[in-house]
């Protein structure tokens, strides 16, 4: 039987508003993941998957070295079977019903992709900018490297605690190339940041209400991430259409 968080780790989130699980994810299953982010950048499948290009590839300010280099991020991947075995493989699946409850469903799934010779940063916000359910508390974020996230090839950074506020104020920063929907919280004190470094298969929990960023990759290499968000059965709609008739909403097992 799969184990869920410990008491610990439960307590973690609570008051830091994320916590890392370290190795969720074996070698195998990671290399699998990887392997089929790469097979669907070179034959994408259309709606309602969808990948985006880098914005300075867009823009013609880089020439990408090769198809890989050109993407920002793949979204909406529930109609694969092998990427969506992320959302529902049995120890991802046990924490997070550690953390929402026994009714589970995903809401959205991205493959972050962040290749070298890009700006790619990504400004600190709040991921609950982007959905009307609420409470926030029903709603869990995760993001699991799938190759080295460092701060050489741009990890993520946290404030710790900062889910403890509210929804704040986001515009697009005023940076020379940002990518589509990379908004910013405003007026925000970053210098208590925390960097959260991953090996593959390393998994981040963290609230929606926690703000997070990530900068550029210096590297040679790929900063690669696979990252869902998942709602509690009994969250509640803000917008006018409730959440559980978004064709891509899934439950989890």
């Amino acid at each position: 039987m799969s184990e869920g968080l410990t008491e610990a780790e439960l307590q973690h989130y609570e008051k830091q508003g994320f916590v890392v699980r370290r190795a969720l994810f074996d070698a195998d299953t990671v290399a699998t993941f990887d392997a089929r982010f790469a097979e669907l950048v070179a034959d994408p499948p259309g709606p309602p998957m969808q990948i985006m290009r880098d914005v300075m590839v867009a823009k013609g300010a880089v020439a990408p070295a090769s198809t890989l280099h050109a993407v920002n991020k793949l979204f909406s991947f529930e109609a694969d079977d092998v990427l969506f075995g992320y959302c529902t493989h049995a120890q991802m699946a046990a924490c997070l019903h550690s953390l929402l409850g026994e009714e589970v469903f995903s809401i959205s799934t991205n493959v972050f992709n962040k290749p070298p010779g890009v700006d790619g940063r990504h400004p600190f916000h709040q991921d609950l900018r982007y959905y009307r359910i609420r409470p926030a508390e029903k709603i869990v974020g995760t993001w699991t490297a799938l190759r080295m996230a460092t701060r050489q090839t741009g990890c993520l950074a946290v404030l710790p605690g900062s889910h403890k506020g509210g929804l704040l104020e986001h515009g697009y920063p005023d940076w020379e190339y940002v990518n589509h929907g990379f908004y910013a919280a405003l007026d925000v004190d970053v210098s208590q940041r925390e960097y959260v470094e991953l090996e593959p298969g390393d998994t981040l929990f963290f609230h929606p209400l926690l703000l997070h960023g990530s900068g550029r990759n210096r590297s040679d290499g790929f900063r690669r991430a696979a990252s869902a968000h998942f709602v509690a059965g009994d969250a509640v709609s803000t917008g006018s259409k409730p959440w559980r008739d978004n064709p891509l909403v899934r439950k989890i097992p």
